[in-house]
């Protein structure tokens, strides 16, 4: 580990007389070179910055002037000298720096700005392989490490309120402040890693990769919040690089600020109506503390929206509903009935948005579509010390998918409940059970310690709200180890089972079964959800 130099301490205010301009992105590059100019800043850039900034008319140096080298190899090798480095490097009041920059005809660079050829960008819109390398940028990271590791006397920039921050910055004197350059450092710093992280998990992917060795990801910061799951712990909300659907790309239209717990129940009622396919007609979904209480179908947005509330209209107070399409201003009205945290659509019409508004604290979200539930994909999860990553759960089934084990099959109309229940527990923390007939849920059990008290909660809420089981189907997300589980079920009034099978118990489970009468599918798949 090299020793820590005795450097003389880094000065509060230091004189901007040359910039290093380098930018792919340049939305507000030539006003932010005209301002530099206006203070006497000596500019100085590369290949089409350079030309952006003479076609305004401004006085801009290119890098070979300084280098002695011209751009070569399609532009790979440009900024990668000492010239450059050293100018960014050196110290400049260090007796060893001062002098080798004077014996080398090193100039100080006092500021830099460059952000990064677009690889997220390329990446996500599913560029060749051959497009994405050539979008890694070299140079750039280069001088941002540079610039940053020597911020006691340079200033560096990667975003346009960066360079905002600077310009305001030199007002009064043509100089920036030691904390200004500290927190750029440490902004450009992040920049850089996250740049990596998605370099190296594209390059994980495009090897089928799904363990790589070091595992790194970024996000990028939408809001801090007043405080996580309780008032005592601190929470921020971040967003990954180019998201295409999910919580992450929704616009709030009206509403107090999105809290922790908000922002994770939504998250589970997006992904659980995502599940319903808007073109096979309306759905929606109720969520409390990520779990449904209600989940419905219907001939329109407002029948959906009140049979899903029937299944349990306590819980929904509070909750979140989700809406697998456009919200229109009848379920609108219907919606603002009782206290309801957050609604989110695919859109909304005017004159729904136009109700919110008088409810000044319900949030509405709207966003361009529904996630893909069949889109590969990972989820993250802290643990102490690290962290778990597996794929999202993907697994949807269809009628061919079922494998009947009981004497008795299932009507057709018993095969769609299933499916519907069996959807619908995917999507609640286990151990789950759902009853359901006719595209509503009519009882949820959730998170239970054993599978028979999941199955009797269940039960008890449809009974709280007059809701009639028979005839009903009924989902396990996880096979049933003893027959007691299904029993409670067949007690109930349910006559169809689904469940994924695969207990050294199932041939009990199914004798239990046929000997009521009921008819019993396995999946074969298994949908946990902790």
């Amino acid at each position: 580990m090299p020793a820590a130099p005795d450097f003389p301490p880094a000065p509060d205010r230091v004189k901007v007389r040359r910039a290093l301009l380098s930018v792919s992105d340049k939305t507000g590059l030539v006003d932010f070179a005209r301002a530099l100019a206006d203070r006497g800043v000596e500019l100085v850039s590369t290949g089409g910055t350079r030309k952006a900034i003479a076609d305004a008319g401004l006085p801009v140096k290119d890098i070979s002037e300084l280098t002695g080298f011209p751009e070569m190899m399609d532009g790979r090798v440009k900024t990668l000298h000492p010239i450059v480095h050293g100018g960014l490097l050196g110290v400049r009041d260090a007796p060893e720096h001062k002098a080798a920059m004077e014996a080398h005809g090193i100039g100080a660079i006092d500021l830099v700005y460059v952000n990064l050829y677009p690889f997220e960008a390329t990446a996500a819109a599913g560029g060749d392989y051959e497009t994405c390398v050539e979008n890694i940028d070299i140079g750039g990271p280069a001088m941002i490490r540079s610039a940053a590791k020597n911020h006691g006397y340079v200033a560096i920039c990667t975003e346009p309120a960066d360079m905002q921050e600077v310009v305001d910055g030199m007002a009064e004197d043509g100089a920036t402040s030691l904390d200004l350059r500290k927190r750029l450092a440490a902004r450009a710093y992040a920049r850089t890693a996250a740049y990596d992280a998605a370099i190296s998990q594209w390059f994980a992917g495009q090897l089928g990769e799904a363990a790589p060795a070091r595992r790194a990801f970024a996000g990028e910061l939408v809001q801090t919040m007043r405080y996580g799951e309780n008032p005592h712990q601190a929470a921020a909300f971040y967003r990954f690089p180019n998201p295409r659907t999910g919580v992450a790309t929704a616009t709030q239209l009206q509403g107090k600020e999105l809290s922790y717990n908000n922002i994770n129940d939504t998250d589970a009622a997006f992904e659980l109506i995502a599940e319903f396919d808007p073109g096979k007609g309306p759905a929606c979904a109720i969520i409390k503390h990520a779990n449904p209480c209600g989940v419905a179908t219907g001939g329109s947005l407002r029948e959906a929206y009140e049979r899903a509330l029937a299944c349990d209209p306590t819980s929904a107070f509070g909750g979140i509903v989700a809406l697998n399409t456009r919200l229109d201003a009848a379920t609108a009205e219907k919606v603002l009935e009782i206290f309801t945290e957050v609604v989110i659509a695919p859109g909304a019409d005017e004159d729904a948005v136009a109700l919110f508004r008088k409810k000044k604290n319900v949030r509405l979200l709207v966003t361009e579509g529904l996630p893909d539930p069949t889109a590969p994909g990972e989820v993250f999860r802290s643990v102490s010390g690290g962290f778990l990553v597996q794929g999202r759960d993907a697994a949807r089934l269809t009628p061919a998918d079922l494998k009947v084990v009981t004497k008795r099959a299932p009507t057709e109309a018993e095969v769609r409940d299933m499916l519907f229940a069996f959807t619908i527990a995917k999507h609640v923390k286990s151990n789950a059970i759902v009853y359901a007939k006719d595209g509503q849920t009519l009882g949820v059990g959730a998170g239970q310690m054993n599978r028979k008290d999941s199955a009797r909660i269940a039960a008890l809420r449809a009974a709280d709200f007059g809701l009639d089981l028979t005839g009903s189907a009924c989902a396990s997300e996880a096979f049933f180890p003893f027959p007691d589980g299904l029993l409670q079920a067949a007690d109930a009034g349910c006559t169809a089972v689904i469940q994924p099978g695969g207990s050294i118990g199932d041939d009990k489970v199914i004798a239990a079964a046929d000997e009521r009468g009921l008819a019993m599918v396995f999946t074969g798949v298994r949908v946990f959800r902790h």
